[in-house]
């Protein structure tokens, strides 16, 4: 049986959903991550070096180069699905950082757009990518099994 088919037919169907929405949900936040917040990070520019300087890091150059590589290549990470739980806890942590330093004193509205995502890498960081991933895939390949919830 060739490996996309067994990949389709070897869940049940409430799992092959979950994993199918999983998949949605995983590659439209990276691409959104990746392409509209961290592509104009890369490489900061000075405007950008400045703003983390005002937060007092030690070393601003390289938590911004840190900042637009958590957002453009973690994002792309999360979107294939490959590294999947490493690049999230990157994403977390730097949406950590925006939250409360970039958005310090701002509404909650102001501060929506960073929570979400910080709430969606967590998520991936406790599930995993999912069946329908690059991880995923190479785990089947290596023959390697988790214990537990097995999309991860």
């Amino acid at each position: 049986m060739p490996e996309y088919t067994r990949l389709l037919t070897s869940a049940s169907p409430r799992a092959a959903l979950a994993d199918a929405g999983l998949l949605i949900l995983r590659v439209f936040t990276g691409l959104a991550l990746a392409l509209a917040h961290g592509r104009g990070k890369v490489p900061p520019s000075d405007r950008f070096v400045g703003m983390v300087e005002g937060f007092g890091f030690p070393a601003p150059e390289f938590f911004a180069w840190a900042s637009g590589f958590a957002e453009l290549g973690c994002g792309l990470l999360l979107a294939a699905g490959l590294l999947t739980r490493p690049a999230a806890l990157l994403v977390a942590l730097n949406m950590l950082v925006v939250v409360f330093f970039g958005h310090a004193g701002q509404s909650f509205g102001e501060r929506e757009k960073p929570l979400l995502f910080l709430v969606i890498a967590v998520t991936f960081l406790l599930i995993g990518a999912g069946r329908y991933s690059v991880d995923a895939l190479l785990r089947r390949r290596t023959g390697r099994r988790t214990a537990g919830y097995e999309s991860g």
